[in-house]
Protein backbone atom coordinates (compact mmCIF):
# COMPACT_ATOMS: atom_id res chain seq x y z
CA UNK A 1 0.00 0.00 0.00
CA UNK A 2 1.23 3.48 -0.88
CA UNK A 3 1.19 6.04 1.91
CA UNK A 4 2.62 9.53 2.11
CA UNK A 5 4.48 10.37 5.31
CA UNK A 6 4.20 14.15 5.62
CA UNK A 7 7.86 14.83 6.32
CA UNK A 8 11.15 15.65 4.67
CA UNK A 9 13.06 14.76 7.83
CA UNK A 10 15.31 11.93 6.63
CA UNK A 11 15.90 10.66 10.19
CA UNK A 12 12.16 10.24 10.77
CA UNK A 13 11.61 8.76 7.31
CA UNK A 14 14.36 6.17 7.78
CA UNK A 15 13.15 5.31 11.29
CA UNK A 16 9.55 4.90 10.13
CA UNK A 17 10.49 2.80 7.10
CA UNK A 18 12.44 0.45 9.42
CA UNK A 19 9.40 0.11 11.67
CA UNK A 20 6.87 -0.31 8.85
CA UNK A 21 8.95 -2.80 6.89
CA UNK A 22 8.18 -3.71 3.29
CA UNK A 23 4.40 -4.00 3.60
CA UNK A 24 3.96 -0.30 2.82
CA UNK A 25 5.48 1.89 0.13
CA UNK A 26 6.33 4.99 2.12
CA UNK A 27 6.59 8.25 0.19
CA UNK A 28 8.03 11.50 1.52
CA UNK A 29 6.85 15.03 0.78
CA UNK A 30 9.69 15.30 -1.77
CA UNK A 31 8.43 12.16 -3.51
CA UNK A 32 5.05 13.78 -4.20
CA UNK A 33 6.51 17.16 -5.16
CA UNK A 34 5.55 18.96 -1.96
CA UNK A 35 8.52 21.26 -1.47
CA UNK A 36 6.91 23.95 0.67
CA UNK A 37 7.11 24.05 4.46
CA UNK A 38 3.83 22.91 5.96
CA UNK A 39 2.76 25.37 8.68
CA UNK A 40 3.00 24.11 12.27
CA UNK A 41 1.12 26.77 14.19
CA UNK A 42 -1.31 24.88 16.41
CA UNK A 43 -0.93 24.94 20.20
CA UNK A 44 -0.95 21.15 20.69
CA UNK A 45 0.91 18.14 19.32
CA UNK A 46 -2.42 16.53 18.35
CA UNK A 47 -3.57 19.53 16.30
CA UNK A 48 -0.18 20.07 14.62
CA UNK A 49 -0.12 16.44 13.55
CA UNK A 50 -3.63 16.60 12.08
CA UNK A 51 -3.01 19.97 10.40
CA UNK A 52 -0.06 18.51 8.48
CA UNK A 53 -2.03 15.44 7.35
CA UNK A 54 -5.01 17.56 6.26
CA UNK A 55 -2.71 19.88 4.30
CA UNK A 56 -1.22 17.00 2.29
CA UNK A 57 -4.53 15.22 1.75
CA UNK A 58 -6.33 18.38 0.64
CA UNK A 59 -3.56 19.55 -1.70
CA UNK A 60 -2.31 16.24 -3.14
CA UNK A 61 -5.32 13.91 -2.71
CA UNK A 62 -3.17 11.09 -1.32
CA UNK A 63 -3.68 8.85 1.69
CA UNK A 64 -1.22 10.14 4.20
CA UNK A 65 -0.11 10.37 7.76
CA UNK A 66 1.79 12.99 9.68
CA UNK A 67 3.36 12.95 13.08
CA UNK A 68 4.25 15.50 15.64
CA UNK A 69 6.45 14.78 18.61
CA UNK A 70 7.31 16.69 21.70
CA UNK A 71 9.55 16.29 24.70
CA UNK A 72 7.56 17.15 27.81
CA UNK A 73 9.65 17.86 30.91
CA UNK A 74 7.72 17.75 34.18
CA UNK A 75 9.78 20.40 36.03
CA UNK A 76 9.43 22.76 33.05
CA UNK A 77 5.61 22.57 33.08
CA UNK A 78 5.60 20.32 30.01
CA UNK A 79 8.00 22.42 27.95
CA UNK A 80 9.38 22.28 25.34
CA UNK A 81 6.32 20.27 24.21
CA UNK A 82 4.83 21.35 20.90
CA UNK A 83 7.80 23.65 20.18
CA UNK A 84 10.47 20.99 20.86
CA UNK A 85 12.14 21.37 17.44
CA UNK A 86 12.46 25.15 17.76
CA UNK A 87 12.78 25.52 21.52
CA UNK A 88 15.98 27.58 21.32
CA UNK A 89 15.01 29.39 18.11
CA UNK A 90 13.53 29.11 14.64
CA UNK A 91 16.76 27.68 13.19
CA UNK A 92 15.83 24.34 14.84
CA UNK A 93 19.36 23.67 16.11
CA UNK A 94 19.12 20.55 18.28
CA UNK A 95 22.37 21.20 20.15
CA UNK A 96 21.01 24.61 21.19
CA UNK A 97 17.65 23.04 22.13
CA UNK A 98 19.36 20.43 24.31
CA UNK A 99 21.59 23.06 25.92
CA UNK A 100 18.54 25.19 26.76
CA UNK A 101 16.74 22.27 28.42
CA UNK A 102 19.85 21.28 30.38
CA UNK A 103 20.36 24.88 31.50
CA UNK A 104 16.74 25.19 32.65
CA UNK A 105 17.03 21.94 34.63
CA UNK A 106 20.38 22.78 36.30
CA UNK A 107 18.90 23.64 39.72
CA UNK A 108 15.91 21.30 39.60
CA UNK A 109 15.79 17.92 41.32
CA UNK A 110 12.95 16.57 39.20
CA UNK A 111 14.31 15.38 35.85
CA UNK A 112 11.22 13.37 34.82
CA UNK A 113 10.30 13.71 31.18
CA UNK A 114 8.37 11.94 28.47
CA UNK A 115 8.36 11.83 24.72
CA UNK A 116 4.94 11.97 23.10
CA UNK A 117 4.22 11.25 19.45
CA UNK A 118 0.83 11.66 17.81
CA UNK A 119 0.29 10.25 14.32
CA UNK A 120 -2.66 11.53 12.31
CA UNK A 121 -3.82 9.35 9.44
CA UNK A 122 -6.17 10.35 6.67
CA UNK A 123 -7.34 7.30 4.78
CA UNK A 124 -9.94 7.72 2.06
CA UNK A 125 -10.97 11.01 3.66
CA UNK A 126 -11.46 9.61 7.19
CA UNK A 127 -9.31 10.89 10.08
CA UNK A 128 -7.64 8.80 12.78
CA UNK A 129 -5.06 9.49 15.49
CA UNK A 130 -2.59 7.23 17.29
CA UNK A 131 -0.51 8.18 20.34
CA UNK A 132 2.73 6.82 21.74
CA UNK A 133 4.30 7.90 25.04
CA UNK A 134 7.58 6.82 26.65
CA UNK A 135 8.47 8.00 30.14
CA UNK A 136 11.99 8.62 31.31
CA UNK A 137 14.29 11.34 32.55
CA UNK A 138 16.70 13.95 31.33
CA UNK A 139 20.33 13.26 32.21
CA UNK A 140 22.89 15.99 32.93
CA UNK A 141 25.01 15.64 29.77
CA UNK A 142 24.80 14.21 26.28
CA UNK A 143 25.64 10.54 25.82
CA UNK A 144 25.68 8.49 22.62
CA UNK A 145 25.87 9.25 18.92
CA UNK A 146 22.76 7.52 17.56
CA UNK A 147 19.26 8.80 17.12
CA UNK A 148 18.45 12.48 16.73
CA UNK A 149 16.84 15.37 18.54
CA UNK A 150 16.89 15.08 22.33
CA UNK A 151 17.96 11.40 22.22
CA UNK A 152 21.44 12.03 23.76
CA UNK A 153 19.90 13.37 27.01
CA UNK A 154 16.77 11.19 27.30
CA UNK A 155 17.04 7.97 29.30
CA UNK A 156 13.88 5.84 29.08
CA UNK A 157 12.40 4.36 32.25
CA UNK A 158 13.93 1.00 33.11
CA UNK A 159 17.16 1.62 31.16
CA UNK A 160 20.57 3.01 32.10
CA UNK A 161 21.41 4.21 28.59
CA UNK A 162 20.02 7.05 26.49
CA UNK A 163 18.11 6.68 23.24
CA UNK A 164 21.29 7.87 21.49
CA UNK A 165 23.22 4.92 22.97
CA UNK A 166 20.69 2.32 21.73
CA UNK A 167 20.68 0.61 18.38
CA UNK A 168 17.98 1.89 16.03
CA UNK A 169 16.26 -1.49 16.29
CA UNK A 170 16.18 -1.46 20.10
CA UNK A 171 14.99 2.15 20.21
CA UNK A 172 12.20 1.46 17.69
CA UNK A 173 10.84 -1.34 19.90
CA UNK A 174 10.20 0.99 22.86
CA UNK A 175 10.13 4.55 21.53
CA UNK A 176 7.17 6.90 21.52
CA UNK A 177 7.24 6.94 17.72
CA UNK A 178 7.57 3.16 17.60
CA UNK A 179 4.53 2.75 19.87
CA UNK A 180 2.42 5.16 17.80
CA UNK A 181 3.54 3.54 14.53
CA UNK A 182 2.70 0.09 15.93
CA UNK A 183 -0.85 1.31 16.59
CA UNK A 184 -0.98 2.77 13.06
CA UNK A 185 0.25 -0.49 11.49
CA UNK A 186 -2.20 -2.62 13.49
CA UNK A 187 -5.02 -0.33 12.38
CA UNK A 188 -3.96 -0.51 8.72
CA UNK A 189 -3.66 -4.31 8.82
CA UNK A 190 -7.16 -4.75 10.23
CA UNK A 191 -8.89 -2.06 8.18
CA UNK A 192 -7.49 -2.54 4.67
Amino acid sequence: MELVFATNNQHKLRELQQILGQQFNLLSLNDIGCLEDIPEESPTIEENSMDKAVYVFDKYAKNCFADDTGLEVEALDGRPGVISARYAGEEKNMDNNIDKVLHELENKENKKARFKTVISLILDGKKYQFEGIINGQIIKEKRGIGGFGYDPVFMPEGYNITFAEMSANDKNKISHRGLAVHKLVEFLKTNI
